[in-house]
């Protein structure tokens, strides 16, 4: 999992923005996941509430014996999943959404801190029921496993304070500039590399594309002058960057390429449908709701429940 990088001249502003989560060593290297403490579902107020009886009557029988889910998330990306204050408990909007999924489906919830792009790996190979991380439903994606939508989003740019560059969440301000992003997320597979090619197909340089292991590392960067700015999920960068003290902002722009956020499902799984059945509840029962101004997570993001 994720842990945050020893710099004595930044750690005390990025305490915050770095305490292990969706991925946490900077740099080259990662550490060993580490597994989370398991959860008894119910925790907090917008977890507990009654088992929907439709909603588990549709668990796979091997889960509903079970007893429990296996929830995997990479522990370094603020405020869907990090570390507390012990740098061993994983709390987050994933954590609260998948207990009060568990609770809905009668279960005890286990959380597993995964490297990013390992999850979707080892929910193939069994070592996880799902996979919680802010997770944007893609094409390519959906061609290895299935998707529970729950939100909306985009992406965002974050420089140092004050924007040095100029840059903006805007393919041609990025040409021939270096954009971190995180290892196995959708900005480096996808978004900086179909980026860059605009850049070419204009006739202007390339973007230099940094990944890095953890969340926490390319941001890192970009406060210590390595990179340009970073590329990620807007509303956790924008909280990442309130959380560093000044050490570096959201740059202006829209969203890019808003998509939906879903919990990650084994392909084929009979899993999902009991899911999809909890989450619609969650979502028309205020749950998802209450969750969401608990994290502080815009209005803009919320995904209203299918019919």
């Amino acid at each position: 999992m994720r842990h945050p990088i020893r710099l004595p001249a930044l750690v005390a502003g990025l305490a915050l923005a770095v305490t292990a989560c969706t991925n946490a060593s900077a740099g080259a290297g990662t550490s060993a996941p580490q597994a989370a403490p398991a959860s008894a579902t119910g925790g907090s107020p917008a977890t507990k509430g009654a088992v929907d009886a439709a909603a588990a009557a549709l668990l796979p029988a091997a889960i509903k014996s079970k007893g429990v889910l296996a929830v995997a998330s990479d522990a370094s990306y603020r405020p869907f999943e990090y570390f507390d204050t012990d740098n061993r408990t994983m709390i987050g909007f994933d954590i609260d959404l998948t207990d009060a999924l568990g609770a809905k489906l009668g279960l005890k919830v286990r959380h597993v801190n995964a490297g990013f792009d390992s999850i979707l790996p080892g929910l193939a190979a069994k070592k996880y029921d799902i996979g919680a991380s802010a997770f944007s439903v893609t094409p390519e994606r959906s061609k290895t496993v299935d998707f529970v939508p729950y939100l909306n989003g985009g992406s965002g740019l974050a420089a140092k304070t004050g924007n040095p560059l100029g840059l903006k969440m805007d393919p041609m301000s990025l040409c021939g500039h270096t954009i971190a992003a995180q290892k196995g997320a959708i900005q480096g597979l996808d978004q900086l590399p179909t980026i860059s090619k605009i850049c070419t197909d204009a006739g202007k340089p390339a973007v230099k594309i940094e990944l890095f292991p953890s969340q926490d590392g390319a941001n890192l960067a970009v406060v210590s002058g390595r990179v340009d700015a970073v590329m990620a999920d807007t509303v956790s960068l924008g909280m990442q960057a309130k959380a560093s003290n000044g050490q570096f902002e959201l740059v202006p722009g829209p969203d890019y390429e808003p998509a939906p956020t879903g919990i990650a499902v084994p392909k084929g799984s009979a899993l999902k449908a009991a899911l999809e059945a909890a989450m619609k509840t969650a979502l028309t029962d205020g749950t998802v709701e209450s969750l969401m101004k608990k994290w502080n997570l815009p209005a803009s993001t919320s995904l209203k429940p299918r019919s």
